[in-house]
């Protein structure tokens, strides 16, 4: 019997950034941890991605993934087809003398796709991790927002429409499904949870909040800086401290000092996995006020520090790595948020019941499991396999 390395030697996996890129985010650490559980699995797996000054134009990660850095934000999409291109004419980085043109392509769309499927001579698989109606008009002009809507949800879905699709959670497949995109093509694979154990580590010994993310528009950190502003009457002792790096910081920073509170919020910058875990350790509650997420990330990286969150009703996949009145809070809007923050800091009955059913709810989340999933997939999109595909499992809180 064939092994999945037998059947699939070399994965290609596209993504517009990596891990060390200074605005990476979750999107980023699940490709690099599926093409890590790849590797563990015999694969051999090549990520391409947009070259930045913090890393190296090739390295191999310590998971053993080969990581080609080519090309900028805009024109990593050109570089990605001349590398594949090149390689099957036996020159550049994917030719034969460098390990041999890839097996299957796993295309990732951060709005922007690569449209693999119009060049390579492969099998390709489109991970999506959310739909991007509302962040065009936040990140772009008009004009150009209307572009980049069309290119995600006309020309892509045609582009894609003979192709295996995963994401991440089933607010997203409901989405494509509004795109166009046959639910019965769309592979829900859950992000696994990172490991957030830590040394003993006290809470604050006042209410505190902790925000970690990009800081760019759609993540609305100024939402979690109303609330501060709004709580410090009643809670003299509340701080917040944001946690994370990108354009829109000195923006943030204004806004804190316009509200009165810059004294009460720190701003972390990049943080380490140990310094992440240690600051979603010691608050009291956990805040991820985004426009729009493909998971949330960092929900279930607080649920696993015994931290509750809130966060806001309809901003996709948060409603499935939160379980609302269980694990968390959604709120409907600036108002409401802060009601629902308030309400945490204030109950300490509230909210240690959800941190501890945070902590479990977590727990289900393994990259293994995800990783054992996404393999079995890819083997089915070489056609070398005629298992049946598992049922997709929702992710519901075990009681």
């Amino acid at each position: 019997m064939d092994t999945l390395a037998d059947v699939l030697e070399h994965v290609l996996f596209l993504n517009w950034r990596d891990t060390r890129n200074p605005h990476g985010g979750g999107s980023e650490v699940y490709v690099e941890r599926i093409a890590g559980e790849l590797v563990r699995r015999g694969h051999r797996v090549t990520l391409l991605c947009a070259a930045h000054s913090e890393g190296p134009a090739e390295e191999v990660t310590q998971a053993g993934v080969r990581v080609l850095r080519r090309g900028g934000r805009h024109t990593v999409y050109l570089h990605a087809a001349l590398a594949y291109l090149l390689g099957c004419l036996g020159f550049g980085p994917l030719s034969r003398r460098h390990g041999g043109r890839p097996n299957l392509i796993v295309d990732v769309g951060n709005g922007l796709p690569f449209l693999s499927p119009l060049w390579a001579f492969c099998p390709v698989i489109a991970l999506v991790h959310h739909v991007h109606r509302e962040q065009w008009p936040v990140v772009l002009t008009p004009r150009l927002a209307r572009i980049g809507w069309w290119i995600e949800s006309q020309l892509a879905p045609r582009v894609y429409r003979r192709c295996r699709y995963v994401t991440v959670s089933a607010a997203t497949r409901d989405e494509l499904a509004v795109l166009g995109v046959d639910p019965e093509r769309v592979t829900i694979i859950h992000n696994g949870t990172p490991d957030m154990s830590t040394g003993p580590v006290a809470r604050t010994a006042e209410p505190s909040l902790v925000v970690l993310g990009r800081l760019v528009p759609h993540k609305q950190v100024e939402v979690a800086l109303h609330a501060v502003a709004a709580l410090r009457g009643e809670l003299p002792g509340l701080s917040l401290v944001v946690a994370g790096q990108g354009w829109w910081e000195t923006e943030l920073r204004e806004h804190a000092a316009r509200l009165g509170i810059a004294e009460r919020v720190r701003f972390a910058g990049f943080v380490t996995d140990q310094d992440k875990r240690t600051l979603m350790s010691e608050a009291w509650v956990a805040l991820t006020p985004s426009l729009k997420e493909g998971w949330g990330l960092t929900i279930v990286e607080a649920g696993a520090a015994g931290t509750p969150t809130v966060a806001f009703r309809g901003a996709g996949g948060v409603e499935e790595s939160l379980v609302d009145q269980r694990t968390g809070l959604l709120a409907d809007d600036q108002d409401d948020f802060t009601a629902k923050v308030r309400l945490l800091l204030t109950d300490d009955t509230l909210r240690l019941a959800m941190g501890a059913a945070a902590r479990a709810h977590a727990a289900q989340f393994t990259w293994p499991a995800a990783g054992e999933k996404f393999a079995a997939l890819i083997a089915r999109a070489a056609n070398r396999t005629t298992a049946a595909e598992p049922p997709v499992k929702q992710n519901y809180l075990v009681p």
